[in-house]
């Protein structure tokens, strides 16, 4: 990021929102310099504007961060739920722990079950795969010789935090197994050194299932 647009995004995330002449006066430019660089933001999509009504002469806007600019600053999410595991791990007892982690899967499939319920084995390891690339990680599936579904999740969403405990390997599998409607197991991981995660699973007898590669 160049150093006077970043200091525009430190600027705007710290005070919530400005306008040219806040930027201009905190920057040091004029207000046609912070125009040009507030374009630029706009354009990348890290800024957005807002009129200020009530003004004489030249519409004034106030401008803030998108949800693209504000995931630019880094998050700590992955400390925060490897402390949030270490801890249920030990207040709880290990059936509670082992039931709470399963439960875990159930808000984050529940806004998925009632559309992928409807559709062929097939189809809804198709959608799974759609969902997770919605997600920004790669992945892919296949229907192994033997009729299990194979899906491969190339990037882990998680990996700092399954590696220090791996109760959140536990969690994607019993969310892919929710969605997908059948049984899922992590066939490979890459927190075991492999180079992808690829949960099998094989449908009921009577789904009839059929497909093709996702790939």
């Amino acid at each position: 990021m160049q150093a006077t647009r970043q200091q525009i995004l430190d600027y705007l995330r710290t005070e919530g929102e400005g306008s040219v002449r806040d930027l201009s006066s905190h920057l040091g430019l004029t207000s046609t310099g912070v125009r040009q660089h507030l374009a630029v933001l706009e354009r990348e999509g890290f800024v957005e504007s807002r009129e200020l009504r009530g003004r004489v002469g030249r519409p004034a806007h106030a401008y803030s961060l998108t949800r693209d600019g504000e995931a630019l600053y880094p998050k700590a999410y992955d400390r925060l739920a490897s402390a949030l595991l270490i801890a249920a791990r030990r207040t709880l007892d290990p059936q509670t722990f082992a039931g709470l982690i399963r439960e875990a899967a159930g808000p984050l499939a529940a806004p998925h079950r009632e559309a992928l319920a409807v559709l062929d084995p097939a189809a809804r390891v198709a959608a799974a795969c759609e969902i997770l690339q919605a997600w920004d990680l790669v992945a892919d599936w296949e229907q192994a010789d033997d009729g299990c579904f194979l899906l491969h999740e190339r990037t882990c969403p998680y990996v700092e935090v399954a590696r220090a405990d791996r109760a959140a390997c536990v969690i994607d599998v019993a969310f892919i197994s929710e969605i997908c409607g059948m049984e899922a197991e992590l066939a490979r991981c890459q927190t075991r050194g492999d180079a992808m995660c690829t949960y099998r699973m094989r449908p009921a007898p009577s789904s009839g299932a059929s497909g093709a590669s996702g790939r």
